[in-house]
């Protein structure tokens, strides 16, 4: 039998697959309007193995790849249908439809405005640098995935935003850059998708990542989803026996390959071939991670992520992280507040062993660092959320210990306040912000695009080096490190 061949779906040639004429009129309607504002794409892999058709419009991976009225405003979906189902007042759709998307927070936690690394004075298109030891690095032709999420916090990749898009054209950027950053450690490829490209293309970012000069890079990793939307890139694509070839190459070259899993629900990793995806992944030498957001009306079950965590140990991944989802799309849909993903994720931990006990979470991918909510306690009679820094802009910050008042109501960063009556939590005393807005890091005007340049660094011998990331401080407004 032939190997089944990608097979695309969007909002034009949906009505196309046979599960079309499955979907409720008003349904149909919700898709075709949406779209215009967030992105569609879907597959046939999802559609015929993924989507419990008897259960829609409550099956998660139907809500997880199909667009809901209830996305968007009423009254934008109303004005939005109007001009979608009128088809007369085109410049007035595309005029409704960025004022839609511009009130999304198109780039949360300072992704175009303090993550964007500048060398001699120019940006680098299509890096990101948050966190000193991890660069990211987006590939032009990864720009794209087998199928999108409704709750994806780059969004904006997918819709036509050029002017907030990351993409690099060349690697050759990237390897400058890293050659002047030593204490790099880890290189992110991510997108869209990087494994959208085919093992040839995906080689020529990878190889010079391989030079003896670039040793200092120890772990690459690749951000995907297709182990879940497409598992076929693993198993039977034309080209995936090239692809398990090029991870051993790198863990040969004495790297770590480590594919970054993004999983949502169990129901991902029940198919046979999504399990041999994992088997033939772990068999090349690299580790396969799993991570995914906790998303309202989708992975509410605690049971769901215990289920994944099990049968992905099972099968050699790891579980790393439950996310908080970010405060960026159509988050009043997905969000849910602090306090009930605290309750999930213990719900959820206790039911596996300490081999999936791996997973950290739930985990806020905020503007200062990524915030894990450890505890709900009460202390001096008052009660809190216990929280500290996986990662941080600032190094120091990491692993400290903070409190903020309990507000069950409370979704996001932001929305917390310090307890124990201080005015500040401990990183804003020492320059930091909750969120891009508070940085401080200029007057340009709210939404502006603004690159923030790396302070330059004084080398042994009095010399200037091109750039640092390592000397900004973190009230510089120069802090440029990033990592997923």
């Amino acid at each position: 039998m032939d190997a089944p061949k990608f097979k695309p779906f969007i909002r034009q040639t949906i009505s196309h697959s046979r599960q079309w004429e499955w979907i409720p009129p008003d349904l149909q309607e919700a898709v075709q309007v949406v779209s215009h504002v967030l992105p569609f794409r879907t597959n046939e892999y999802v559609l015929d193995h993924l989507i419990d058709w008897n259960n829609i419009p409550d099956d998660p991976i139907y809500r997880l790849t199909f667009p809901h009225r209830d996305m968007l405003a009423p009254d934008d979906y109303a004005r939005l249908k109007e001009l979608v189902l009128g088809k007369a007042d085109q410049p007035a759709l595309v005029a409704l439809v960025r004022r839609i998307r511009m009130r999304m927070n198109p780039h949360p936690a300072g992704q175009m405005t303090h993550n964007v690394p500048r060398v001699n004075d120019a940006p680098l298109k299509g890096l990101q640098h948050k966190y000193k030891e991890t660069v990211l690095f987006f590939p032009s032709s990864g720009q794209t995935c087998h199928a999108y999420c409704t709750f994806c916090f780059r969004w904006p990749q997918f819709v036509g935003m050029d002017d907030m898009k990351f993409d690099a054209k060349e690697s050759h950027q990237l390897a400058s850059y890293l050659r002047m950053h030593p204490e790099v450690t880890d290189v992110l490829i991510t997108g869209g998708d990087p494994l959208i490209m085919n093992t040839r293309s995906l080689e020529a970012y990878i190889e010079p990542l391989l030079a003896p000069d670039l040793a200092h890079i120890q772990n690459i990793r690749i951000g995907t989803k297709s182990v879940a939307y497409w598992p076929q890139r693993f198993v039977s694509d034309r080209d995936a026996d090239d692809l398990l070839r090029l991870f051993e190459r790198v863990v040969k070259a004495g790297k770590n390959m480590a594919i970054m899993g993004h999983y949502n629900h169990a129901v991902e990793l029940r198919p046979e071939i999504a399990q041999q995806a994992v088997k033939r992944i772990v068999g090349t030498g690299a580790t396969l991670r799993m991570q995914g957001p906790l998303i309202r009306h989708i992975n509410e079950d605690p049971a769901s992520w215990a289920e994944l965590w099990q049968t992905g140990v099972r099968l050699g991944a790891i579980p790393y992280y439950m996310f908080v989802e970010r405060d960026t799309g159509p988050r009043e849909y997905f969000q849910l507040p602090l306090a009930r993903a605290h309750e999930i994720f213990q719900a959820a931990y206790q039911m596996v062993s300490g081999l999936s006990r791996t997973v950290r979470g739930p985990s806020m991918s905020a503007f200062p660092g990524k915030v894990v909510i450890d505890g709900i306690a009460t202390i001096g009679g008052e009660q809190v959320f216990a929280l500290q820094f996986l990662q941080a802009r600032n190094p120091d910050w990491v692993r400290k210990p903070f409190y903020a008042k309990f507000d069950p109501q409370a979704t996001w960063m932001d929305q917390l306040k310090p307890a124990f009556g201080k005015d500040k939590f401990f990183f804003e005393e020492e320059g930091g912000a909750r969120s891009e807005s508070g940085a401080g890091v200029g007057t340009e005007a709210p939404g502006a695009r603004k690159v923030i340049p790396l302070m330059a660094a004084r080398q042994e011998g009095g010399g200037q080096a091109s750039a640092s990331s390592s000397s900004a401080s973190p009230s510089s407004g120069c802090d440029t490190h990033n990592a997923a």
